[in-house]
C-alpha cells in the first residue's frame, strides 16, 4: 500500500468503496481497532478524511475531502451488521482487492464490484460438510486436551457432529439462530447422560465442555479484552456482554438437561476417565489444528501455515507452563504467535490474521468461563469466583502476549 491512489473518481465512488470494504472486514471477523485503522488508512490513500466507529453490530463512518483541510464531514453512513465470523480466505481476498485499488492496479469501481461479489457468494455443500466434520474433530481434540478417555473422545466427536449440523439450520430456519447455543448444549448434555447411564460410566462435565467448545465464545472474550485494552470501550463492552450472554445460553441448555434427567430419575454414576496416552493427545491436537483450518475457512494456499499456527501456540504454552507457570505459558504462546503473525504479514504481504487467529484458539479461556458459571449455578460460589479469576488472568496473559508480540515485531499491515 505504498502508491497513492488516483483521485479521478467521484466522491460517491470512493466512499462507496470504503463502506463496502468496512462491511466485508467486519463480516469476516476483523476486530474494531484493526477495522478502524484499515478504513482510515484506505480513506487517506483515496483522498478522503474518515472517522470510523465500529461495534459488533454496527459501523458508523463520516467522510470528507482531505483536500478541504477541515474536520467537517460531508457524508455520514451507518451500516447495520451482524457480529462477524472469522473467514480467512475471504479476508485475504478483501485485503488483496484493497491493495490493488490503492496501488492503482485495479479500477476503483471494479474493486467495489468485486467486494460486493465476495459478500454475495454462498458456501458450497462441500464446505458445509467439511465444517460439520471439523466440529466433530474440534470437540474430540478438546476432549483429549482435557485428559479424558477414548470413550469420552468418541462421544465428544459425535456431539460435535450433531452441533455442526445444528449450525446449518439457521440457513433455512433463521429464528433457530437465537436458540442455537441453548439447544446444542441441551442435546449434547442429554446424550452424555444417556451414554453414562445406559452404556458406560463417563465424566460428564469435561465431556460437555468439549462437545460445545466451538460454540463457547472464548475468542470473542479475548477480542473484547483486546478492544478494551486499546480504549475501544463501546465495542469491547458490547462484545463482552454478547459473549457472557452466549455462555449463559449454553449453561442454561446444559442445566436444563441435567435437571430434566434428574427429575426422571436418570442420574449417571460418578466416573473417572482413564486418560489417553501422550502420543494420542498430540495426534488429536494435530487433527484439531486441521479442523480449525476448516472452521476458519483458510485459503488452500496458506493451509499449512494456518495448521501450524495452533500447534506453535500450544507448544509454546506447554513449554512455558512446564518450566514456569501455566499463566506464563499462555503469555509466551500469545507472544510468539503475535510476533510470528506480524513477521508473516511482512514477508508474505498477506494478513497476519492467518496466523494470529488460529494460533491463539487453543489458548482462549472459553471453557474456563463456562466452568465458572456452572460452579455458580451449582451454588459453589467460591469455586466459581476462583475459576472466574483464573479466566481473567488467562485473558490478560493472552492480550499482553499479543501486545508484546506487536512490540517485538511491529506489524507492517493493520490486518
Amino acid at each position: 500500500m505504498s502508491a497513492p491512489a488516483d483521485q479521478r473518481y467521484s466522491f460517491k465512488t470512493r466512499t462507496g468503496f470504503i463502506v463496502e470494504l468496512a462491511r466485508r472486514l467486519h463480516e469476516y471477523g476483523t476486530a474494531a481497532p484493526r477495522l478502524e485503522d484499515v478504513v482510515n488508512l484506505a480513506s487517506a490513500r483515496l483522498g478522503l478524511k474518515c472517522n470510523a466507529l465500529s461495534t459488533p453490530t454496527s459501523i458508523v463512518m463520516s467522510f470528507g475531502e482531505a483536500a478541504r483541510g477541515d474536520d467537517l464531514a460531508e457524508f455520514t453512513q451507518v451500516v447495520r451488521v451482524s457480529p462477524g465470523e472469522v473467514n480467512l480466505a475471504r479476508l485475504c481476498q478483501v485485503d488483496a482487492i484493497a491493495d490493488r485499488v490503492i496501488a492503482g492496479d485495479l479500477d476503483l469501481a471494479e474493486g467495489w464490484r468485486q467486494l460486493r461479489e465476495i459478500g454475495a457468494r454462498r458456501l458450497s455443500r462441500y464446505t458445509h460438510a467439511a465444517t460439520v466434520l471439523a466440529f466433530g474433530a474440534a470437540s474430540a481434540t478438546v476432549a483429549a486436551i482435557l485428559h479424558t478417555g477414548w470413550v469420552e473422545i468418541a462421544v465428544a466427536f459425535v456431539n460435535g457432529l450433531l452441533i455442526g449440523g445444528m449450525t446449518l439450520l439457521p440457513l433455512r430456519w433463521p429464528s433457530f439462530g437465537n436458540a442455537l447455543e441453548a439447544v446444542a448444549a441441551f442435546v449434547s448434555t442429554l446424550l452424555c447422560i444417556l451414554v453414562a447411564n445406559y452404556l458406560t460410566p463417563i465424566e460428564i462435565r469435561p465431556l460437555v465442555i468439549a462437545s460445545v467448545i466451538v460454540l463457547i465464545p472464548g475468542m470473542t472474550l479475548t477480542t473484547a479484552v483486546r478492544e478494551l485494552s486499546s480504549q475501544h470501550l463501546v465495542s469491547g463492552t458490547a462484545r463482552m456482554m454478547g459473549a457472557l450472554t452466549t455462555l449463559l445460553k449454553l449453561l442454561f441448555g446444559s442445566a436444563a438437561a441435567l435437571q430434566g434427567c434428574a427429575y426422571l430419575g436418570i442420574v449417571p454414576p460418578a466416573a473417572r476417565s482413564v486418560p489417553i496416552p501422550d502420543w494420542a493427545e498430540w495426534v488429536a491436537i494435530l487433527a484439531g489444528a486441521l479442523s480449525f483450518a476448516v472452521l476458519f475457512k483458510s485459503p488452500r494456499r496458506f493451509a499449512p501455515v494456518v495448521v501450524a499456527a495452533p500447534l506453535l501456540g500450544y507448544l509454546c504454552t506447554q513449554v512455558g507452563g512446564t518450566h514456569v507457570t501455566p499463566i506464563f505459558g499462555t503469555f509466551l504462546g500469545a507472544l510468539v504467535v503475535g510476533a510470528a503473525s506480524n513477521l508473516f504479514a511482512r514477508l508474505a504481504q498477506r494478513p497476519g490474521a492467518l496466523i494470529r487467529e488460529p494460533g491463539i484458539i487453543l489458548l482462549v479461556p472459553g471453557s474456563v468461563g463456562f466452568r465458572s458459571l456452572s460452579y455458580v449455578l451449582d451454588r459453589n460460589v467460591l469455586l466459581g469466583i476462583d475459576t472466574a479469576i483464573t479466566m481473567t488472568a488467562i485473558l490478560i496473559a493472552i492480550v499482553a502476549g499479543l501486545l508484546f508480540g506487536d512490540f517485538l515485531v511491529p506489524p507492517r499491515r493493520k490486518l
